[in-house]
């Protein structure tokens, strides 16, 4: 035993990461001097992050404060977990049950030198990455350091991980450290003394410090087959009772505390010390954990399903206890670990009311999912109740799909139950997720069902809900009714104490209002975002702030509209509304392409579509704005986007984005000097217009289709810029454009009307704007009338490097421009593979880049290539 407790002391060693210590040491001096860092450390399962973060930590001053606390491996976390834990093991106080909070708590620990440690983010629920988002926002104006780890070879692309690190990939004060494998080098250092290959054992283990720990500690000098044989080898070297306290320790993550160890063990809790001494178990905090979450799984996966669900049993015994606090997604799991019926009735429900308070929404749902799973027994009211939760979380998590699904079968529940007043209150949850996928017929049609219902009943909290979606979605009314519904919705929610509806009545009041008079909707929409911030009505806020967005634009008063997409967002970061930040950015990425920002543009459709949400407009819509930057600045790639829109969901209801991409079509065919392939893009969509009687759509569609030598048959009753174009005014067209705010247009309109001092106009602006295509077409014009001095525009040459790429990043990215692929990047500068993946990945966020292409494209535009 005391060899092999020398064994496992001796592979603690700490081998080739004298550099990752050296980063992190630069950052703790960095928030001693008030500049507050976030280091993210990521790494495969094994390879060390906790043993790097662990000897940072041991060699810090004394007197440092350090708070840690990790996410826990449930298939379902705890909402802000760690962040409880840290309020557990320590005497500071981390009050609050949402994002927000929290985060302020930690930011006010931090204006003292102060180190949080968050363990495992990958586990992490929804709340607690909005937590770490807004650190990493605030941190730098603290003294804060803020180190997180997280395995980044297990991150699926639809894991809510890579959306947080993407929000956080150029916040000033973020660090990315990266732990590597151990070299051949490494691995025959531990292995030295030793009566094994080290060559073999780097081949078994690639390198991996836990796999090569675990061999090694083992000390007969064999080298299993599998990792499994790894750890079970050291497992069954234990007697029976040590055996069991191993076993249980492997059904209880994140950990075995004292009282849980005596109430699932008994007498073999006796065996604790044998556990220790082998270095299969260690003691944190007071608690019993795996010396590594692999090794854990691994013995888990190990038992039988009888000595598995008699552990999960005794588990849910010893946490129901109570004297202990409850840990509502804990018991929940291990309530259905071992098939206890009530239990998870229980606990579950109760566990996603806590993840749905916390933002953590598909959480919520996944804990409604779990009730559902043993609701067989359940009467249809209590289960459509638990349906409609479910619902609810799947749509502000932006499963759509799911959403509509889970209430139809909620309203065939409250049918059965012969409830009309619930099952109107839940078809107006249909309907509003019915409208927000594009199924704008069917969302009427269910408005008008649960309209039906409610009358004849005395007036109920679910009329409230009636007559907002009613003034929300029905078409079949004017604007002063739509008010009209609208106050009453709020006047009765008010009544009955329901905040929920009554924000959102007051948000569909506002906007009505804002429809035909935007100064007069405005307050009305900020006196809305006031009450939902103060009753913590959170997804109220996001509409409220999308929707003022969105009015500004439309009435081309972008810069207002800005700050409110910059509120929205900020507010959906920190709340996890998906369902809104998507929607927010598509919004903001038309609002920029109207301006010619086209960079900005470009970032936003990025985030969408980098993001794995699935809302169809979004998406759509952020494939138009960038082929269409792309088209505008003469980047390669133009129609890809423009084709990759047939992939999209999107409804045919949904005719004004149809519209959007038969106009980015034909302008990128005219662009292109494609006049046949603009009449075609836009035949079926003008013709839908006229048939539809869309004035305004058939403007803009007969607009490209005159540049493009075709003329549209149809009235033209709408007014606007097309229109005059349309009838050959381009003078007042370009002026309409112009106090719009829409350069683009406006010098598109100056080229048209032939006279020489307009196109110059037209070609200084889209110089200006960075237009090259349209820019070099008005040039060629107005040399074909006998102008001689057009000027060519900025050489690239003398633009600064924008991007603010290091020495390294742009010798990668010249690399890249020359076609080599990332193993030969590494191989020419003697870098490993992963390291020129990072700089690569840096390269495309720095330039607001999708793929390696449009990175060379946009290098290009500033002239970082010009030396080569």
């Amino acid at each position: 035993m005391v060899q092999e407790m020398a064994a496992a002391i001796a592979t603690d060693l700490l081998l080739e990461r004298e550099s990752l210590l050296g980063s992190l040491a630069a950052s703790f001096d960095a928030a001693q001097h008030g500049f507050g860092r976030l280091a993210l450390v990521s790494g495969e399962a094994g390879a060390g992050k906790t043993s790097v973060v662990r000897r940072f930590c041991d060699q810090l001053p004394g007197g440092t404060t350090v708070l840690s606390g990790a996410c826990d491996p449930l298939v379902t976390p705890r909402p802000l977990g760690p962040f409880l834990e840290i309020g557990e093991r320590s005497d500071r106080t981390i009050v609050g049950e949402t994002a927000p909070d929290v985060a302020g708590a930690l930011l006010d620990l931090a204006l003292e030198p102060v180190v949080f440690v968050v363990e495992d983010l990958h586990w992490a629920d929804e709340a607690t990455l909005d937590v770490v988002r807004l650190l990493g926002r605030r941190v730098s104006s603290t003294s804060g350091l803020v180190i997180v780890t997280y395995r980044d070879d297990e991150l699926a692309r639809d894991h809510s991980l890579r959306i947080c690190l993407g929000d956080l990939a150029t916040t000033e004060g973020v660090e990315r450290l990266h732990v590597e494998p151990l070299t051949v080098d490494g691995v025959s250092q531990l292995a030295a003394g030793r009566d094994i290959d080290p060559v073999a054992l780097f081949e078994l283990t690639s390198g991996n410090p836990f796999y090569v720990t675990e061999v090694l500690a083992g000390g007969n000098g064999v080298v299993p087959e599998t990792v499994r044989d790894i750890v079970l080898a050291r497992v069954a070297q234990l007697s029976p009772p040590a055996a069991a306290v191993v076993e249980a320790a492997s059904i209880a993550p994140p950990s075995l505390d004292g009282p849980l160890l005596l109430a699932v063990c008994g007498e073999a809790a006796d065996s604790v010390d044998e556990c220790l001494a082998s270095g299969v178990l260690r003691v944190v905090d007071g608690s019993l954990v795996f010396r590594h979450e692999l090794a854990r799984t691994t013995v888990e996966e190990s038992l039988s399903p009888a000595r598995r669900l008699a552990l999960h049993r005794a588990v849910l015994l010893g946490l129901g206890d109570e004297k202990r606090p409850l840990d509502l997604a804990r018991l929940a799991y291990h309530a259905e670990a071992a098939d206890e019926e009530s239990a998870v009735l229980r606990f579950a429900p109760a566990a996603a009311e806590q993840a749905a308070r916390a933002g953590s929404y598909r959480e919520a749902a996944a804990q409604y999912e779990r009730a559902l799973r043993f609701a067989g027994n359940l009467g249809p009211g209590d289960r459509a109740a638990l349906l409609e939760g479910r619902s609810r979380a799947c749509y502000l998590a932006d499963d759509q799909l799911e959403a509509i699904a889970v209430i139809r079968e909620a309203i065939r529940c409250r049918q059965e139950q012969d409830a009309p007043l619930q099952e109107a209150r839940a078809l107006t949850e249909l309907a509003d997720y019915l409208n927000c996928r594009g199924f704008l017929r069917e969302s009427e049609e269910t408005v008008e069902r649960a309209t039906e219902l409610v009358l004849g009943h005395p007036e109920q909290r679910e009329h409230a809900y009636v007559l907002e979606a009613a003034a929300r979605f029905r078409g079949d009314g004017d604007q002063a009714s739509r008010i009209e519904l609208a106050r009453k919705a709020v006047a009765i929610g008010e009544r009955f104490g329901d905040e929920h509806v009554a924000g959102h009545a007051r948000v569909t009041l506002g906007s009505a209002t804002a429809l035909g008079d935007l100064d007069a909707g405005l307050p009305l929409l900020e006196e809305a975002v006031q009450i939902a911030r103060r009753s913590g009505e959170s997804e109220v806020v996001a509409r409220a702030l999308n929707n003022m967005g969105y009015l500004c634009a439309d009435r081309f008063r972008y810069e207002l509209g800005d700050a409110y997409y910059d509120a929205a967002l900020e507010h959906c970061a920190e709340y996890t509304s998906d369902l809104w930040r998507i929607s927010v950015l598509a919004l903001s990425s038309l609002s920029y392409l109207a301006r010619a920002r086209f960079d900005d543009a470009t970032r936003q459709a990025l985030a969408i579509l980098d993001d794995p949400r699935e809302s169809p407009w979004p998406h759509h819509t952020a494939l138009v704005v960038l082929g269409l930057v792309r088209a505008r600045r003469g980047d390669p790639g133009a129609s890809e986007p423009l084709a990759e829109t047939a992939t999209v969901d999107l409804q045919p209801e949904e005719f004004h984005a149809i519209v959007d991409r038969a106009t980015a079509q034909a302008e990128i065919a005219w662009l292109e000097g494609k006049p046949e392939d603009a009449a075609a893009a836009t035949e079926a969509t003008v013709e839908a217009a006229i048939e539809r009687g869309d004035a305004a759509a058939i403007a803009r569609l007969a607009f490209w289709r005159r540049l493009a030598g075709t003329e549209t048959d149809g009235i033209l009753g709408a007014e606007g810029p097309y229109v005059l174009a349309l009838v050959g005014d381009w003078d007042a067209a370009a002026a309409e454009w112009e106090r719009r705010g829409e350069p683009y247009e406006a010098a598109l309109a100056l080229s048209r009307t032939g006279d020489v001092q307009a196109m110059r106009r037209a070609h200084t602006e889209l110089l200006r704007i960075g237009a090259r295509p349209l820019a070099a077409m008005v040039a060629r014009e107005l040399r074909e009338k006998g102008v001689r001095d057009v000027p060519r525009g900025p050489q690239a040459a003398t633009k600064a490097n924008e991007a603010e790429l290091t020495r390294r990043e742009l010798e990668v990215l010249g690399l890249v421009a020359d076609g080599l692929r990332n193993a030969d990047i590494a191989e020419r500068l003697f870098l490993s593979p992963r390291t020129v993946d990072h700089h690569v990945s840096a390269i495309r966020r720095k330039l607001g880049a999708r793929t390696r292409g449009e990175a060379v494209a946009a290098a290009g535009r500033l002239g970082l290539l010009q030396d080569r």
